[in-house]
């Protein structure tokens, strides 16, 4: 292999990392925006449960969402036990945000 097949192969490469780190910014812009719309709504789910004095945390929804989403992500080939790591992160701050509310603290 000369010289010129090895810059060929490299400008190659360069530019196949570069589309797939393309891409990867957007999926992470896609992910951010859409966890953005989620806080969105579970805000509102904790303004109605502090106005109806429900509790912030709902352990029987919580068991069925972490329950769905490992089949879900079964069916995508990801990882079920990081799909629930993922959700109980994001469940432990909805709760946060909850009782904040709750609290009076974010009306």
């Amino acid at each position: 292999m000369n010289n010129s097949d090895t810059d060929r192969i490299d400008e190659t490469v360069t530019a196949e990392l570069s589309r797939l780190r393309d891409s990867i910014d957007n999926i992470d812009a896609a992910v951010v925006y859409m966890l953005a719309e989620r806080f969105k709504c579970t805000q509102q789910v904790g303004h109605l449960k502090a106005n109806h004095q429900l509790p912030a945390a709902d352990p029987t929804r919580e068991a069925s969402q972490i329950a769905r989403l490992r089949q879900l992500a079964e069916s995508a080939k990801l990882d079920p036990a990081f799909a629930e790591k993922l959700l109980n992160f994001i469940i432990a701050e909805v709760i946060r945000h909850h009782e904040t509310i709750a609290a009076g603290e974010d009306q």
